[in-house]
Parts: structure tokens; sequence; C-alpha cells
């Protein structure tokens, strides 16, 4: 099956003697005690399981575990190191992530925050102890772009778990498996829900090893699961996806490509761009670029919320990947991340008129540098 006909049909797994087109949902918490059943929705669901039997398929792994949240699946890769673990991540991890690692696994791992879009920085942060590569490519919210072939193969040779968020590609635009990694993440709260009112994440993993079932451990017995009607929205959600991202990636490209050539503009980070650091990289691991921008704007901090304070079409809210456009100046929520200009807007681009997302951009510029 193609990628859309596997996220149409992937996830719909009928047992109903009627034979409902879609699968109902399972509210029951317990099930009767019988040959080849489920014992308790902690530990398995049926719209639990079609979830991440789809979203397996769309990665092209061995099995998937879902949780209620990105973090809570970020949490069960961190879980499942043995204490004291050195891990390497981006230093632009997104920050409730990296907010995790410093604050609840502070004194229990060992974690190095490194520049990945230079391999080189891999070959020599790793030592003796370490046991995992974090990567997320595309970032947030600068849009670097790392090399999951080349980290995944340097990690290999040490013998270095890889796990790489690809939240903002994916499984449409990005296979992180193919390319070599151990395990990809989502935040399924983004795209894979993609109208903002579900969250959950999810990891799928290329083989089912020891590591793996340390990470299925935790999620049963910690159960920070998804519930079922989530479970059964996002299995729902994901039978667009595929369409929903090209819309997506279709605008996204317009509005950056509009931006780049704005004279109230210093610089456009969209992988998509030409004149991106990383765009040769990800034009070899990308199928599509996203839907994920941010720009500098040729001023200060107040200017660049008198902007979004003129748009009508963006609402000016954190989160993204949903079928509405959103906006928000950064470093309004990572408070004092030197890495993150005070100018920097961040825009995650929707389904909406094209020309209408650009138009309404054009006046908030005019409306903010009146001349």
């Amino acid at each position: 099956m193609k990628i859309e006909t596997i996220a149409i049909h992937g996830g719909n797994v009928i047992t109903d003697t009627l034979k409902p087109i879609i699968q109902p949902v399972t509210l029951s918490t317990t099930f009767e005690h019988q040959e080849d059943s489920m014992l308790y929705t902690r530990l398995e669901n049926p719209n639990r399981k079609s979830l991440e039997t789809v979203m397996s398929s769309l990665e092209g792994g061995a099995d998937a575990a879902a949780f209620a949240s990105g973090n809570a699946a970020g949490n069960a890769v961190f879980q499942a190191l043995p204490a004291g673990t050195h891990m390497i991540a981006p230093d632009d991890m997104y920050h409730g992530m990296k907010m995790l690692l410093q604050t609840v696994y502070n004194g229990k791992l060992e974690v190095q925050f490194i520049d990945l879009t230079d391999p080189e920085n891999l070959r020599n942060a790793i030592k003796p102890t370490t046991g995992l590569l974090w990567i997320e490519t595309p970032s947030n919210p600068l849009l670097k772009i790392s090399d999951i072939r080349v980290l995944a193969s340097i990690a290999k040779k040490n013998d270095l778990k890889v796990v790489c968020d690809s939240t903002f590609a994916t499984p449409i635009y990005q296979q992180a498996l193919e390319l070599g990694a151990d395990i990809v993440m989502h935040s399924s709260t983004k795209y894979i829900s993609g109208h903002s009112d579900i969250l959950g994440g999810i990891l799928v993993t290329r083989v089912k090893d020891d590591f793996w079932q340390s990470i299925k451990n935790v999620q049963g017995l910690a159960g920070a699961v998804p519930s079922p009607m989530d479970s059964y929205l996002l299995t729902r959600s994901i039978k667009t996806l595929p369409y929903r991202m090209k819309a997506h990636a279709f605008n996204a490209k317009r509005v950056a490509d509009f931006l780049e050539n704005h004279p109230y503009v210093e610089k456009v980070y969209y992988p998509g761009l030409a004149s991106h650091r990383g765009f040769e990289t990800a034009k070899s691991q990308m199928k599509g670029f996203g839907a994920m921008l941010s720009f500098l704007i040729k001023g200060n901090a107040n200017e660049a919320d008198h902007l979004i304070g003129n748009l009508k079409f963006f609402s000016n809210a954190t989160s993204l990947g949903g079928v509405e456009s959103l906006i928000e100046r950064r470093s309004k929520v990572q408070v004092g991340d030197p890495g993150i200009p005070d100018q920097l807007i961040r825009m995650s681009v929707g389904i909406e008129n094209c020309e209408d997302l650009i138009e309404d951009v054009d006046q908030a510029f005019k409306a903010t540098f009146k001349p």
C-alpha cells in the first residue's frame, strides 16, 4: 500500500459483527477473561492498538507505543536508560523536552546539548558512558536540519541508540527509521492530530529489542497512555494526514517566498528555501519541507508584537500543526534563551487559502511599519 492508502486503512480494525465501516470506540477499562483477549485498558486498548498499528505502518516500523503527550513519549525513552547514562541532544532541542531533561532528570542522566548540524561535534562529544543520541530535525524554532544518515552512522559505530524527533516533518515527509534511527518520536498533538484538539505522543521502533521492551514497560506500568477517545480521534485524523501535509507545505513555501523578498524581513528560516543552510541535506532526506517557518523582522520585539497583533487569520498562540495558522514571538515562550532573538517570529502555516494568508501578512506589515 502507498502511504495515502495506509493512512486510511492501516488503523481501521473491525471486529464488530455488524461490520461498521469505522472502528467503534471501546471505552471499557477491562475485558472478560478469554483466550487472546485484552486484559486492562492501561496495558492495551483496541483503539490505541489501531493508532499504534497505523503509525508503525506509516513509519515502516516493527511496533509503536502511544502516550498521553509528546513529553510523556520522550520521558519513556529517558526512563528506559540506566541511571547515569550520558546522552547527547541538540542545543536547540524543543524547550519542553529540554526542560524535562534539565529538571526531572537532573542528577539522574548526564545530558550534553550540542550543535548536531555539524557531525564532528557528535564525534567529539561521545564518551564511554554515552548511551543515547537524540536528534530533532527540522528543529524548533530555528528549523535547523541535521543529517540523520551521517549522525546515525556515527552513533552505530559507538553502540548508541538513536531517537529522532520528527514532529515537524511527520511520516509523510521524513522516514527517520529508513535513514538509520532506531526510534522515531512524534508529538501527535501537532500534525498527526491536525486540529488542535488532542494531546498525544507516539514512539515507533525499527526493531523490537530489549531497549524497546523497557520503553513498553514504562508505557504499560507507568500508564501515561492516551484515552480510547483520543486514540480514536488520532486514528481518524491520520486518514487525512497525507493530503493535509500537501496543503500545509504548499502554503508554507509560498509564504516563505513572500517573506524572503519582503523589505522588512531580515531572514527566513524554512528548509524549503535554497538560501537555507540545511537545504541540500533537507532535500536528501525529506520528501517535502513541511509547514513550519520562523523569520526575523528588521525591527525590535515591540514591533514584532505589533505585527502579530495586526494579523487577522493567524492566531497568536503556542503549539502548531493545526489546520488553522498560528503565530507567536518565540522568546515570549522560551524566555531568556540566548539562541532565540527577541524579534524572532515562529509561524505554523495552516491550510487556509494561500492568497488570503499572504494578503493578511502583507497588510500586517503595512500597518506595523507605516511610512
